[in-house]
């Protein structure tokens, strides 16, 4: 692999001026800026950003970590934050942590070596050391999605209103005429999970209803959600609708009441929440609540740019609001004997 050292002695110029050509930090004479660039082709000269970012102080690089990357709810806030850096010329590392702590804080490491500019970060959840070690990075931070008890350390965060999109699908759900309302929340302890939770309990409470027994967890993905819908079918009085804390668990939920040949939504409605691309193309289509993924990564993005070049330095909270997409998979209750496949 070809040095400055080679591109210099070929071009007949000096280090010091091939380092001018490249980073532009000085005036070169066309003749010689023509030789150092034809040099460098011929050479196939590549200049370490290591080497640069020493100079510099920055790497115009982000790091950016997610806790599942076959989830599309992150798939589509990764491309609205891809979409962002490479506007303002920065460069992306995406990490998949797995939802595991220790894989999250050996990324976190990995990134500080890196000298990354800023962080983006979507928490596990189960991580009660990431506060401490975000603190100890010193870099600008933006959490997404997820809160986190920061301590000191000044995160910026961008997140939608999880609380009121729980209370807009349950509110929905009433509207319908449904009473027997069940919700399938994400794992246990995981702060956005929690406040869709209790957006669906405040919806209940409004119109005097309460109903812990139609609450159950399971994982954030379609198997967690297949298992939790089958918990509550088996119910001795199984609900009419159900929130589902997510649309991947929403389309398991789908798939448990076709296979227990309940249709939907006849004789059963469910809501999700994300509003992912696939939402739009389940059977039936799949009222959910919508995030503002663009949105939500495009601000993340900006967030950290207005820290890194020094326009702000006090933490930044910003709370989106989300929207019901009325779809095919809600509709009004009926009290019928038969509304079985």
């Amino acid at each position: 692999m070809a040095t400055i050292k080679d591109v210099a002695r070929q071009a007949q110029v000096s280090v010091t001026t091939v380092s001018h050509v490249v980073n532009g930090t000085r005036h070169v004479s066309p003749e010689s800026r023509e030789r150092v660039e034809a040099a460098i082709r011929e050479q196939g000269y590549v200049p370490s950003a290591i080497a640069r970012s020493l100079k510099s102080n920055n790497t115009r690089t982000l790091g950016m970590l997610i806790p599942n990357s076959s989830n599309p709810y992150f798939a589509e806030v990764v491309h609205s934050v891809e979409d962002r850096c490479f506007g303002a010329g920065y460069n992306l590392i995406l990490c998949n942590t797995k939802d595991e702590a220790n894989r999250q804080g050996s990324y976190l490491q990995v990134l500080a070596e890196r000298r990354i500019d800023g962080l983006i970060v979507v928490s596990t959840g189960r991580d009660a050391s990431l506060a401490q070690q975000l603190a100890g990075l010193s870099i600008p931070t933006v959490l997404v999605d997820r809160e986190i008890e920061v301590g000191e350390q000044p995160c910026d965060l961008v997140e939608t209103a999880h609380r009121q999109g729980g209370l807009l699908a349950t509110q929905h759900l009433l509207d319908l005429g449904h009473r027997r309302i069940a919700c399938i929340g994400g794992p246990e302890g995981l702060v956005s999970s929690e406040q869709r939770i209790a957006g669906w309990r405040e919806a209940l409470a409004q119109a005097g209803l309460a109903a812990p027994e139609l609450l159950t967890h399971g994982q954030f993905t379609s198997q967690g959600g297949f298992e939790a819908m089958q918990a509550l079918l088996a119910l001795t009085a199984p609900p009419s609708a159900v929130f589902v804390c997510n649309d991947l668990m929403a389309m398991g939920a789908l798939c448990a009441a076709h296979e227990r040949h309940l249709r939907v939504p006849e004789a059963l409605s469910i809501v999700g929440f994300d509003d992912i691309e696939l939402a739009a193309f389940t059977s039936p289509p799949l009222t959910t609540v919508s995030q503002p993924k663009q949105r939500i990564g495009a601000l993340a993005v900006d967030m950290l740019l207005e820290r890194i070049h020094g326009k702000r330095r006090e933490p930044r909270k910003v709370l989106l609001q989300p929207e019901l997409r009325l779809r095919g998979s809600t509709a009004a209750f009926q009290n019928s004997e038969s509304l079985t496949a």
